[in-house]
């Protein structure tokens, strides 16, 4: 019984030391995500790296009602080989991306922030070419979903030097 009543004591302890210091939720009401819900347009995908990623980031950001931005991204994807075995097979393939990205008012075309973000995934091979091929799509998707919540975060955290 005391370990429940201190979990919830430490709970409305830590709620309380983040209030006062003026915490906002950053996808709560009031937070900075809210002025970019539906504000942003995402240029149409070239390849499936790019369908995926657009997907993601249109589920972070909304689809856009008035865009007043557009969001430009060209993804390198590079895989490496690990766990090569003696016969020179790898079982496991580790994925690299990286997304150069800028945003764009789309009133005058200038640009108001740009980065690059990187990350990687990893999946295994089996011995079956259909498990594999399914664990490589997976593993595009997820690298994806990684991308684009670093890209959400970047929008975020430089948001208050361009969003109005």
């Amino acid at each position: 019984m005391w370990s429940s009543d201190r979990r919830s004591f430490l709970a409305l302890s830590a709620f309380a030391a983040s209030s006062a210091c003026g915490f906002t939720p950053v996808y709560g009401p009031g937070g900075s995500a809210e002025g970019l819900r539906g504000r942003i347009l995402v240029a149409p995908p070239r390849d499936q790296f790019g369908f995926d990623l657009v997907e993601q980031l249109e589920i972070r950001l909304g689809e856009p009602s008035a865009a007043d931005f557009r969001l430009e991204a060209e993804i390198a994807v590079t895989d490496e080989r690990l766990g090569i075995t003696e016969g020179e097979e790898a079982t496991r393939i580790t994925l690299l991306g990286r997304v150069r990205y800028s945003l764009r008012a789309t009133g005058t075309g200038a640009v108001v922030t740009s980065g690059e973000v990187q990350n990687f995934t990893s999946y295994s091979t089996t011995d079956t070419p259909f498990a594999t091929q399914a664990a490589q799509e997976d593993a595009n998707k997820r690298l994806m979903v990684i991308l684009a919540d670093e890209i959400v975060s970047r929008l975020l955290i430089t948001s208050e030097s361009w969003l109005t």
